[in-house]
C-alpha cells in the first residue's frame, strides 16, 4: 500500500501532466477553428456530435454546453448510429466526430455514410493522418504527447483536450452570436445562475404578509403585528404614507432602556426614512444591498407606494447567497 504522501504525489503529476496536455492546445488552434465556428454559424440545421467510448462522453457534455449557450446540438453515439439511428442526422446539420485515434471500427464506417448525406463534417482529433482526418471537412487537432496514464493507454489527457477545446469552440459561438446574460436565463430558468438574471422582487414579497401600524399605535398592538407577521419588522404609516420601520432591534433597544410601555407609540421608536426596493428590482440587487447595510428585510414599494416585505430567508430559499 502507497503511504498518503504517494497518493499525492499521483494526483499531482496527474494534474500537471494534464495541464500541459491542455496548454499544448493552444499551438494547434489554426484557421480550422475559426471556419469551423463560421459553418456552425452558418449552419440552417443543429449540431450533431456523435463519438464512441470515452469520448462519447465528451460528446454529450459538449452537446450540454452547446445547448446551453445558444447553439441547438444533439447527441449521437457512433454504435448507435450504424445501428439504426442515422436518421438523427438531418439536412442542413453539422457533425462534430470526436476520436483520439480516428481509426476506431464505428468511426471508419460511419463517416463516409456521413459525407454521402452531404452534411459538413467536423473532426476532433488527435490523428492526422487517421480516416476520420482524411475525410473530414474542418480538423480540429487535439493531439497530446502522451496520456496522464502511466501505461500511457487510459484515456486521460486526450479526453480532457477534447473537453477543453470543445469549451472553445462553444465560447466562440456564444461571442459570435452575441449571447447575453438575458439569453442564459432563458436556457437556465430553474438555476440559481438563471434566478440571479430574472427572478425580480415581486416575485417573492407578493408571498408574504404586509405588515403595517399607524404612526400613533401603541407598542402592544406594534409588538403584535410584527409578531403574528413573522417577518421581523413592521412598515410604519401616516395617512396611507411609508415614513418608518419597526424592527425586531428596534424592541429590544426600548426594552434595554426601561421604558413604560404604556406611553409608546410607534412613531417614537421608529427608524425614520427606512431603506426601500422597488418591486421591479433582481432579487440579487436586493441581496446585494441587505448585505452591505447588515439587515434582513427590506420594505417593497411600487412607485411610492408601500406593498410588502421581502426578507432574506425568502432569497435564500431561492438558492441565491
Amino acid at each position: 500500500m502507497k503511504t498518503d504522501q504517494e497518493i499525492i504525489k499521483i494526483g499531482v503529476r496527474t494534474i500537471q501532466d494534464e495541464i500541459t496536455a491542455i496548454t499544448g492546445l493552444t499551438s494547434k488552434l489554426d484557421e480550422n477553428f475559426a471556419k469551423v465556428v463560421k459553418c456552425i454559424l452558418q449552419s440552417p440545421g443543429q449540431v450533431v456530435i456523435t463519438g464512441i467510448g470515452k469520448s462519447a462522453n465528451i460528446a454529450l457534455k459538449i452537446v450540454a454546453t452547446l445547448n446551453s449557450t445558444g447553439t441547438p446540438a444533439v447527441f449521437l453515439h457512433a454504435a448507435d448510429a450504424i445501428h439504426g439511428d442515422l436518421g438523427v442526422i438531418q439536412k442542413g446539420d453539422v457533425v462534430i466526430c470526436i476520436s483520439n485515434s480516428g481509426n476506431t471500427p464505428e468511426i471508419k464506417l460511419l463517416v463516409p455514410l456521413i459525407k454521402i448525406r452531404g452534411n459538413k463534417l467536423i473532426a476532433f482529433t488527435g490523428n492526422l493522418n487517421s480516416s476520420l482526418a482524411n475525410k473530414a471537412d474542418y480538423i480540429i487537432n487535439t493531439m497530446v504527447e502522451k496520456e496522464a496514464c502511466p501505461n500511457n493507454l487510459a484515456p486521460t489527457s486526450s479526453t480532457t483536450a477534447q473537453l477543453v477545446m470543445g469549451d472553445a469552440l462553444a465560447v466562440a459561438l456564444l461571442e459570435c452570436r452575441g449571447f447575453t446574460m438575458n439569453d442564459f436565463a432563458k436556457f437556465h430558468p430553474g438555476g440559481a445562475l438563471g434566478k440571479r438574471i430574472y427572478l425580480k422582487v415581486e416575485d417573492l414579497y407578493s408571498q408574504n404578509a404586509q405588515p403595517q401600524v399607524n404612526l400613533h399605535e401603541d407598542i402592544r398592538k406594534t409588538i403584535v403585528e410584527i409578531s403574528s407577521k413573522r417577518l421581523g419588522a413592521t412598515a410604519v404609516m401616516d395617512n396611507g404614507n411609508l415614513v418608518g420601520i419597526i424592527t425586531d432591534g428596534d424592541l429590544r433597544r426600548m426594552l434595554e432602556k426601561n421604558i413604560s410601555m404604556e406611553s409608546v407609540r410607534a412613531g417614537d421608536i421608529m427608524s425614520p426614512n427606512p431603506r426601500t426596493i422597488d418591486k421591479d428590482t433582481l432579487v440579487v440587487d436586493a441581496l446585494t444591498i441587505m448585505r452591505q447595510n447588515n439587515i434582513t428585510q427590506l420594505l417593497v414599494v411600487d412607485g411610492t407606494k408601500y406593498v410588502g416585505v421581502i426578507h432574506l430567508h425568502d432569497i435564500l430559499k431561492e438558492g441565491l447567497f
